[in-house]
């Protein structure tokens, strides 16, 4: 047994021994925030403000959404941490966190020890795409491609570490090929340099591409989780031809250490119930995701797994913060 999931299981039990708070049946008694580690109008932070409103109407109370951009999400990360683990402060956890708990040297937190795992939300798969005059309209056609022009492809990101050049670093060790890596400040700019030839690929997210494709500014050669989108059920998954390749953005919700059980319950189940509302559905859906439902220990589970997966990556490729 690894040391994340050592750690995430003591935790685990140590929260089942932990008192509730007094005023269990009361909560929440006034306003929530969910912290937010990127700016307003990101898939983040739309992300949050899906979740949030009717997850408030069901609490009772407004979930004011708080934005704090920087670092990567770590600057967010460190608001809840350090926030009094009453439920009233939750951050709203994607997969830069399990990224960054390697990335970064001398975090002033752990991210499976510090947040308490409270409700994952959804699933967004990443799409591989291509300028449409690179002549491969295949996985093994790029792989074949890559290896025999070696230093003459470019894989262009929105910035170093993030989970899209993550989801290629990730592909390029599977694969066994060579892509040299150009970091953007931002996906946008990087698509505009696929799309005018600087760039031959990029792991784009979902909402970011699939107008481009259906459009056929791009090539999509596949798709980057485990199973087929909806979204695109023409388009293969990589693992299809790199066996074992998964990756994705997911979304959730974490709360401080220490917030009761109690707490973090009623917060699960009152997300689950918003998760299974077909409008919600229809709109993560128009976002390119998948519904991720389940208890507080699945997401706990999928945190110390992606955390673990992606420590090998970053480790592998050598890959820094910048």
């Amino acid at each position: 047994m690894n040391l994340i999931r050592r750690r995430f299981l003591s935790l685990a039990g140590a929260a089942v021994a932990a008192p509730t708070i007094a005023f269990g049946e009361t909560y929440p008694s006034r306003p929530i925030h969910m912290v937010v580690g990127f700016a307003a109008g990101g898939g983040a932070d739309i992300m949050a403000r899906l979740i949030g409103q009717p997850l408030g109407e069901r609490l009772g109370q407004q979930i004011v959404v708080d934005n704090r951009p920087g670092a990567g999400t770590n600057i967010a990360t460190e608001v809840v941490v350090k926030s009094p683990p009453d439920g009233y402060t939750l951050l709203l956890a994607n997969s830069p966190n399990a990224i960054n708990a390697t990335l970064y040297d001398n975090l002033s937190f752990d991210f499976v020890r510090d947040i308490a795992p409270v409700a994952s939300i959804g699933r967004v798969p990443l799409v591989m795409v291509v300028n449409p005059s690179l002549p491969v309209k295949t996985v093994p056609e790029f792989i074949a491609y890559a290896k025999a022009n070696p230093g003459k492809v470019n894989m262009g990101s929105g910035g170093n570490g993030a989970p899209d050049h993550m989801s290629g670093e990730l592909f390029k060790a599977m694969a066994g090929i060579p892509l040299q890596h150009v970091p953007y400040r931002g996906v946008a700019p990087a698509i505009a340099d696929l799309l005018g030839g600087q760039n031959q690929v990029i792991f784009g997210t979902m909402p970011a591409v699939i107008s481009l494709i259906k459009s056929g500014k791009l090539r999509a050669l596949a798709v980057t989780t485990a199973m087929r989108s909806d979204q695109l059920p023409d388009v293969p998954t990589i693992a299809e031809f790199v066996p074992g390749y998964e990756a994705s953005q997911w979304y959730g919700i974490g709360a401080p250490k220490g917030t009761p059980p109690d707490v973090i319950e009623k917060l699960n189940r009152e997300t689950n119930v918003v998760l299974a509302d077909q409008k919600i559905i229809a709109k993560l859906a128009e976002l390119g995701a998948s519904v991720l439902s389940g208890s507080p220990a699945d997401f706990g589970k999928l945190i110390v797994d992606e955390t673990a997966k992606w420590a090998k990556v970053v480790k592998t490729s050598g890959v820094k913060a910048d």
